[in-house]
């Protein structure tokens, strides 16, 4: 699939021989986060634990932040059985991404398995609501090939993208079969096609979906009801230059500064892209670069943001999670242990995707584990 098998192993040998906090989150909302960011604080200002999931101010010190972005250090396995891969409904086969509504519910890119797991708080198996429940892979509407990203609306409407078989699919709630909404089925780079489409996110004001083209280096958008894309960056073969994406993975759209902040897997950095310019800004990592200090990264996957836009990334050949304060390039780790993968409570193996709920914990998608793990934030 990719020139770096080292974070890939287990997943590029599968398309070998065979051939990603909801991000519904209320318009409401981001108009608060929108006049919070922009807001001042001073220090004698207090914030309450359970407020900070509204209160986004942009220039927060560093000593008022602290003592609310801390997470326990022990992760909580709410789904899988860590370390050991299956297809039975209470097991996951390299998850890839993750979801998570307003109720926390878990809904599962269980990429090896060809299916989405719905995964209910306090459940110890999951329910197959896309794909089909015994792992079968197929071409039909009610299969999928190596689901490698899912998002969902405010009514539950899943959005897969379907990697092998190049396409974005719509289960709308309930639904036994999918509908083909971006896509072609067959991989290609012409503006309705994709190869091996990874992480979505979508843009709840217009619902636009844009997609990360991972062998295509490049992100497309969808408008909805389109039937072709619209180029948004990249699409120049892999690089590192401004214009460039290297096998983009993670995306996560910011309508509060109307850009998108992308996992350069290969370039080994994020940047951001503001629509309608025509260069991005590095944010994280140092391109071309593989590290594992506190400014570097090794082949990032997810990429997400806290309403106060601090940036969190899923750093996978590190086997750790990323905390970047907003307007910072030092990273903090928050999870895992740099440079260990393992299974037991404090270590992740190759995290690919991680969400935050309403209360600000977080859920990684711990995928060479085989599990889905939350760290509760205190």
């Amino acid at each position: 699939m990719d020139k770096h098998p080292t974070v890939h192993v287990s997943l590029d040998l599968r398309r070998k021989k065979r051939c990603s906090y909801a991000q519904s989150i209320h318009t409401n909302q981001r108009q608060q986060q929108k006049q919070y960011r922009s807001s001042t604080i001073n220090s004698s200002s207090r914030i309450s634990p359970l407020d900070i999931s509204m209160t986004t101010p942009k220039n927060l010190s560093m000593t008022i932040l602290t003592p609310f972005l801390r997470w326990n250090s022990t992760g909580l396995t709410v789904a899988g059985v860590g370390g050991l891969s299956g297809s039975t409904p209470d097991k996951l086969n390299a998850p890839i991404d993750l979801a998570v509504d307003f109720s926390n519910t878990l809904y599962i890119a269980d990429f090896n398995n060809n299916r989405i797991q719905q995964w209910l708080t306090g459940a110890s198996n999951g329910t197959t609501v896309a794909g089909q429940a015994n792992g079968a892979h197929g071409t039909g509407a009610a299969y999928l090939n190596a689901p490698a990203g899912v998002i969902i609306d405010s009514n539950n409407n899943i959005y897969v993208s379907d990697s092998i078989n190049a396409r974005i699919q719509k289960w709308t709630n309930g639904a036994t079969t999918g509908t083909q909404i971006a896509g072609t089925g067959s991989s290609g780079s012409a503006y309705n096609q994709f190869h091996t489409p990874y992480f979505i996110s979508q843009d709840i004001n217009t619902n636009t979906l844009y997609i990360a083209d991972y062998n295509n280096h490049r992100v497309m958008s969808y408008a909805s009801g389109a039937s072709n894309g619209t180029l948004v960056i990249g699409g120049q073969g892999p690089g590192i230059n401004s214009t460039q994406l290297y096998y983009p993975v993670g995306i996560h759209f910011d309508s509060v500064s109307n850009s998108l902040l992308i996992a350069n897997y290969g370039g080994q950095h994020i940047v951001r892209w503001t629509l309608g310019e025509n260069n991005w800004t590095l944010v994280a990592g140092t391109p071309g670069i593989v590290g594992s200090s506190s400014t570097h990264l090794s082949y990032p996957t997810g990429v997400t943001l806290d309403p106060m836009g601090n940036m969190y990334v899923a750093d996978t050949g590190n086997h750790r999670i990323q905390l970047f304060l907003a307007g910072q390039t030092n990273g903090t780790t928050i999870a895992g242990i740099t440079g260990l993968g393992g299974s037991n409570s404090t270590q992740l193996n190759f995290p690919y995707s991680i969400r935050f709920d309403n209360q600000l914990n977080l859920w990684v998608a711990d995928t060479m584990n085989h599990r889905i793990q939350k760290f509760l934030r205190y």
